[in-house]
């Protein structure tokens, strides 16, 4: 299913650039990303509500190969420095993820508030975990996309723009990045 969706997207890529509105040049993006703002695609994250600043800083890194993913890299390449301030703002217009409609295990997200409390994350990403500036928008995210991150954080194989992320990792097991990612997903 994710290679023709890429498919599609890298055979938008002519089209967008000569796109009349954001709208337009957008739809590859949503495609992937969601087009209400959230996901369906595995460890696809989804971009609705998105801070502006931390989207442009994302695809700055994605088109100077700061930031390795192969299909965003090829998608963000031909952007200019306007293209990625268009695109940021648009993206942080778009509605945020619904937060999910059953009430989540008990236990499980008692014991995500709990990390979420103990390593400060309500610190950086706000107490609503809404993000703010360059500190990404984590509330209702995908889920896998949420433990796929963390992980890669914690064994550094994600590099952000500054070694916060890995310090705040280093001490949280596996099953631990289990529980906080389920419960950012399953925020209210």
């Amino acid at each position: 299913m994710r290679k023709p969706i890429l498919a599609l997207a890298f055979a938008s890529i002519a089209f967008s650039a000569n796109a009349e509105t954001i709208e337009q040049r957008a739809a590859p993006c949503l495609a992937c990303h969601g087009e209400k703002g959230q996901s369906e695609t595995e460890n696809t994250p989804s971009l609705g509500g998105q801070q502006a600043p931390y989207t442009l800083i994302q695809l700055f890194m994605f088109r100077e190969k700061l930031r390795t993913f192969g299909p965003m890299n090829e998608m963000a390449k031909a952007l200019t420095d306007d293209d990625l301030r268009l695109f940021s703002d648009f993206i942080a217009k778009i509605p945020k993820p619904a937060a999910p409609t059953e009430a989540g295990d008990p236990a499980r997200l008692q014991r995500g508030q709990a990390l979420v409390q103990q390593h400060r994350c309500d610190t950086c990403h706000n107490p609503d975990l809404s993000g703010k500036e360059n500190v990404p928008r984590i509330a209702n995210q995908r889920e896998d996309y949420l433990a796929k991150t963390l992980a890669e954080y914690k064994d550094n194989s994600r590099h952000g723009y500054d070694g916060s992320m890995a310090d705040v990792l280093a001490p949280i097991t596996p099953e631990q990045i289990t529980d906080l990612a389920y419960f950012v997903a399953h925020m209210r």
